[in-house]
């Protein structure tokens, strides 16, 4: 008899370990609450407008194509990516910039135009990453960390690569001017992190990009979720929509049986996956008198990520002869201060420092012709902090409208179209993410490998995660490593087939 796995969610770990499995024989189901695929990386359109609702910075490209070849499929069959150049463009508080890409003449060209006694240290700081990269990435980021003795073994390595330091301080040793030390360290704010709190091991997203660059899919993020469920369909899984597990069934020897919906149906399984925030899925949805590690105190105790604002919008005029490109960092005046406000604090600041996405300056199919697509993105305190978002979100949308008409995008307020938002109360009640938290578990050294929750339940034997909240991380070479960890673990301990 085939062994039946129930996937809880449609987020990227959950499609790569769903398609993973698929090709190796398992049956496999996944159950949507909402009407379409994707979770983070849902799809809105609005009056000919499309707006990727998450990810939008594509990197390690080879992972996506490692699991259509694993199904004896062609990846660029299903969605077509290209690279981006720049990778980003990084703008100072007075609007200067600095255009990171792959090219590392270029990059001492832009180094030049800050301080040019830094490109020896920058040539020196990415030597370090591939190290770091190598240890971090390529040896354990799709290992499953269950044993504390898999923490130790690696623990010489850890402390040689300085892993005890933050991403700022790291970089900080190569880079001496303030704004290019933003420049290299404000990649963990893509994973959730604080850059003066995350482990300096994510030091190796610089390698990742440089190694592979950053790419965008045509179509839009959603266009990978479309192939991915294309490939599932094809590998002969379902996919339900519309279908909210508001229970995990747990039997009296600790198994997982099954999920129970909230029409009250049961779904009956021999594995389940989750793909649902961790922290919403032992808390929320198992009882807490069956959880003896991942109680309701312990829950409490990790530190979360930041949660986000983001702003969509689509105006009826173009703005790709700006000083704007595809990916935009714009940075605020303040930058430690700011973090704190936001990490520490977790008070909403007057200043911010924004990520904007304008996706239509490489694919113009995402808005009506002659029209641009916008996603605009801050970074805000998640839900233990006393912002009322019902009362505060449009103020806040319309104060960065405001703030990009003035220095960036003019007269944009006369060209909007279409305008939406999510906030943290999204992240809360629409994805079930804990305290509307929008990456789960920060990425902090004492909340990685053995330390982050693992990937096979502690205490019920046949529950897998994926997905953000387990290890390696957020970010989607982490979610995707998740899904190998957890198809290599059913594997071994639930083989195919059994009686």
């Amino acid at each position: 008899m085939s062994t039946n796995i129930a996937v809880i969610g449609t987020g990227f770990g959950a499609l790569g370990a769903a398609a993973r499995l698929l090709a190796e024989g398992y049956n496999v189901t996944l159950f949507e609450k909402r009407d379409k695929p994707g979770g983070r990386a849902y799809v809105y359109e609005q009056n000919g407008f499309r707006f990727d609702g998450g990810p939008t910075v594509i990197t390690a490209p080879f992972m996506f194509d490692d699991i259509f070849e694993k199904a004896g499929k062609k990846r660029e069959d299903y969605f077509k990516l290209v690279p981006c150049q720049p990778f980003y463009r990084i703008f100072d508080h007075e609007g200067r910039h600095f255009d990171y890409n792959s090219d590392e003449d270029f990059i001492f060209s832009e180094i030049d135009r800050w301080n040019p006694g830094d490109k020896e240290g920058y040539h020196r700081f990415m030597q370090t990453t591939k190290a770091i990269f190598q240890k971090g990435f390529v040896e354990l980021a799709d290992k499953p960390f269950l044993k504390f003795m898999d923490m130790i073994r690696v623990a010489p390595d850890l402390i040689r690569l300085q892993s005890h330091k933050n991403v700022h301080s790291y970089v900080s040793q190569f880079v001496k001017n303030d704004f290019l030390r933003r420049c290299f360290s404000f990649h963990p704010l893509l994973v959730g992190g604080n850059p003066f709190d995350t482990t300096s091991i994510y030091a190796m997203i610089h390698y990742l990009e440089r190694e592979w660059g950053v790419h965008y899919a045509m179509g839009g993020t959603g266009s990978i979720v479309d192939g991915m469920v294309k490939l599932i369909h094809e590998l002969g899984g379902s996919i339900h929509f519309n279908t909210e597990v508001s229970k995990i069934r747990i039997n009296n020897r600790n198994n997982a049986e099954g999920l129970e919906l909230t029409d009250g149906s049961f779904i009956p399984a021999d594995v389940v996956i989750s793909n649902g925030d961790l922290a919403w899925t032992y808390r929320y949805m198992i009882d807490e008198s069956r959880r003896k590690t991942y109680t309701n105190r312990k829950i409490d105790k990790m530190k979360y990520s930041m949660s986000l604002f983001v702003l969509y919008f689509g105006t009826d005029r173009r703005y790709n002869k700006t000083k704007l490109k595809h990916h935009n960092i714009i940075l605020s005046k303040r930058y430690k201060s700011l973090l704190s406000d936001i990490f520490d604090k977790k008070i909403l600041a007057d200043d911010f420092s924004l990520y904007l996405h304008m996706p239509t300056y490489t694919d113009p199919s995402l808005a009506p012709e002659g029209g641009e697509s916008f996603y605009v993105l801050s970074p805000v305190p998640h839900l233990d902090g006393t912002t009322n978002w019902d009362k505060m979100s449009e103020s806040y949308g319309d104060k960065i409208l405001a703030f990009l008409e003035e220095n960036y995008l003019p007269d944009l307020r006369n060209h909007i179209k279409v305008r939406m938002h999510i906030d943290p109360l999204h992240f809360q009640n629409t994805l079930n993410s804990y305290k509307g938290s929008a990456f789960s578990v920060q990425p902090l050294l004492t909340q990685s490998a053995w330390f982050r929750p693992h990937n096979r339940s502690e205490d019920f034997p046949n529950l897998f995660f994926v997905g953000a909240g387990t290890h390696p991380g957020a970010g989607l070479p982490g979610v995707l490593s998740s899904s190998i960890i957890a198809e290599n673990l059913i594997k071994e301990y639930f083989p195919v087939s059994h009686a």
